[in-house]
């Protein structure tokens, strides 16, 4: 590269830093893509049941990140999931969405996600609504 006709040197930190921000605007691009993807999955797999804002079958979701597992006010949770000492993060929603009985046996959720890729982007999503 040159300047008119001075010569423009590029030094390795600041290549690195190119590189650096270009991978962090695709990891962005990225979960922005798993957010609208699911939003898409939450629409069509859990709004029969669930809402965001308001308790159906089972209790609504926003907030969900770092609130403990059987805490909404007012929804009848079953006793195991009350007992449990679960605080819901990205590990313990896999953990539940992969087999809510293997998590805590007892638990009235019978519906499972068991593609990994689907887990994750409603996990994303999830997170994305916040509190």
């Amino acid at each position: 590269c040159s300047a008119g006709s001075f010569p423009v040197r590029r030094s390795a930190s600041a290549r690195s830093l190119a590189v650096f921000l270009l991978l962090l605007g695709a990891c962005g691009t990225a979960q922005a893509t798993d957010a609208t993807r699911g939003n898409e999955l939450y629409e069509s797999r859990c709004a029969g049941c669930h809402s965001l804002d308001q308790d159906r079958v089972g209790p609504r979701h926003r907030g969900l990140i770092g609130r403990k597992a059987g805490a909404v006010s007012g929804f009848k949770y079953s006793p195991a999931l009350r007992a449990s000492r679960i605080v819901w993060s990205p590990r313990t929603l896999d953990a539940w969405l992969t087999n809510p009985e293997r998590l805590v046996p007892g638990q009235r959720m019978n519906y499972s996600v068991p593609d990994a890729a689907d887990r994750a982007a409603l996990i994303v999503y999830l997170e994305a609504i916040g509190p």
